[in-house]
């Protein structure tokens, strides 16, 4: 469960330049050069200012330059003889080499990532309080970066042909997208559960042996080759660990081994059986093989244990650590979309912002702002303020993207004090002139007649342009009207609009177009 010290928010100091927000996470890459592990090159110990001779290739009789062209069959005349195909197949280590195995299609699911509501009500509260207006955009980049601040809410698409599968596991909640792989989590992660495996003696392998094969990326030792059970403890290893890599490459994997402790240790384990005992049932029930318990596992617990959901919310911190593999690469993929441009949860953020009472507008018909208010043009010819209110409209007016500490040393400057030292130096209070110019700031931001940005730049809500009336048809006037008309009234001037209100913030808005906090 999230504190509220993992959920902490604070936009007075997000969205302060990156020099004042303290020491940043060191680079744990820093250091790295991208060419460790690889062999430097042989030095050269010649004079200075000579140049390094060009390296020959010599045949296998010693000196001699080795001229251009392929061997004769009939041998090389360096003594090198016929080397086959040497020529002809190209280089034999790129046949040999593993061909990569494409990755595995992503779920067919859709994701999306919702901001933790109590981070969501401090915002809210912090964005009341300060009046400030903070990029809806830039909030939701600032949500993603802490996998505390959100949860992962995965829905089955709506397709007309089969729909991905989504599963959970009542044990501990875990998602999965195949009830194969959820079997397997369970018989691995909580077999003492519903299961006790025994281990009894038996009879050791009849027979002298002396080399058994081995896994060569696992360790597992499989037995001798000509062993009856060999052909089956190398399909199941393989369906087991390594399902995804073709069955020939990890067969190329497998090693012949001869030391007599391996040997010894493989007729160890031959020399006595696994019995499985079922736990919870009312007659005691052995079973010899884990394909039994499989099976006993699918007919018995499975309907309960593992459930089928039409949609999962997972917390932020789980989603990153998933067991089920393609979830995970998901989850990751959408994450990095959203992080380069958060439309569905700056979507999701405006939906939680509104039901807080806050409002929405647009800077220049291109970046949603969130604010306590929408803006409101004051029109201070025909809207009766106080001598005060007028001067500060007056001011930013005048000085555009000024800032609040500029506007109250030119309204009310603080009286002279006498110097002090700096240990006995106190913060100083505001006048009663100040304190009126506040108090009156905080009105017009909180009516919407000025705006205060999250860089602590001030503007006032400009006067809305009037939307162009409707064409009319033009009518065919006679030689009389023609005559009679003299004058024509002037058009009107108006006013550039800067901010646009608007109700909902769901418009796309280009990447590129999205502010970086300063």
């Amino acid at each position: 469960m999230s504190t509220g010290s993992e959920l902490d928010l604070n936009l007075e100091n997000l969205f302060q330049p990156a020099w004042a927000q303290g020491k940043t996470e060191s680079n744990r890459f820093e250091k790295f050069t991208g060419n460790e592990g690889v062999k430097p090159e042989r030095s050269f110990s010649g004079k200075p200012g000579e140049r390094r001779a060009p390296r020959r290739d010599t045949g296998s009789s010693g000196g001699g330059e080795r001229r251009g062209g392929p061997p004769s069959r009939g041998g090389s005349k360096f003594g090198g003889g016929d080397r086959k195909g040497s020529f002809r197949g190209g280089d034999r280590r790129d046949e040999q080499r593993e061909r990569p195995v494409p990755p595995a299609p992503l779920p067919e699911l859709n994701v999306a990532f919702i901001p933790e509501e109590r981070g969501v009500e401090q915002l809210a509260r912090q964005i009341k309080v300060t009046g400030r207006a903070y990029p809806l955009f830039q909030i939701a980049l600032l949500i993603l970066d802490k996998a505390e601040r959100y949860s992962v809410h995965l829905t089955k698409k709506k397709t007309e042909g089969a729909e991905q599968p989504l599963f959970v596991c009542a044990l501990d909640d875990s998602p999965w997208t195949s009830d194969e792989e959820a079997v397997a989590h369970v018989l691995k992660n909580h077999f003492g559960t519903f299961y006790q495996a025994q281990r009894t003696a038996t009879e050791p392998p009849k027979g002298v042996y002396t080399f058994v094969a081995q896994c060569g990326l696992s360790g597992a030792i499989l037995g001798p080759p000509n062993y009856h059970d060999y052909q089956n403890q190398l399909r199941k290893l393989h369906t087991e660990k390594f399902s995804r890599m073709p069955f020939d490459q990890f067969k190329a994997r497998v090693k012949i081994v001869k030391d007599e402790a391996v040997v010894k240790k493989w007729i160890e384990e031959q020399s006595s059986k696994t019995e499985y005992t079922v736990l919870n049932v009312p007659e005691p029930l052995k079973l010899a093989t884990l394909e039994e318990v499989e099976k006993h596992f699918r007919a018995t617990h499975k309907e309960t244990i593992i459930k089928s959901v039409e949609s999962l919310v997972i917390a932020g911190v789980p989603s990153r650590t998933l067991r089920s593999r393609g979830l995970q690469q998901l989850i990751r993929a959408e994450w990095e979309q959203q992080k380069y441009f958060p439309l569905t949860v700056a979507t999701r953020l405006s939906q939680q912002f509104a039901s807080h009472g806050l409002q929405f507008f647009k800077v220049n018909k291109t970046v949603t702002h969130v604010a306590v208010a929408r803006p409101q043009f004051l029109d201070l010819a025909t809207t009766p303020v106080s001598e005060s209110i007028k001067r500060i409209v007056e001011f930013i007016n005048a000085h555009p993207k000024c800032t609040r500490r500029k506007l109250i040393e030119t309204l009310a400057p603080s009286p002279t004090t006498i110097e002090v030292k700096p240990d006995e130096q106190k913060s100083a209070e505001p006048t009663p002139e100040q304190t009126a110019i506040i108090a009156d700031l905080h009105w017009l931001v909180h009516q919407g007649h000025v705006l205060e940005f999250a860089d602590g730049k001030l503007d006032t809500a400009k006067k809305p342009v009037p939307k162009p009336s409707k064409p009319e048809k033009k009518k065919e006037k006679s030689a009389s009207e023609v005559a009679a008309t003299t004058e024509t009234a002037p058009q009107a001037e108006v006013a550039v609009e800067s901010v646009e209100e608007i109700s909902v913030p769901a418009e796309t808005i280009p990447p590129a177009e999205v502010p970086s906090p300063s």
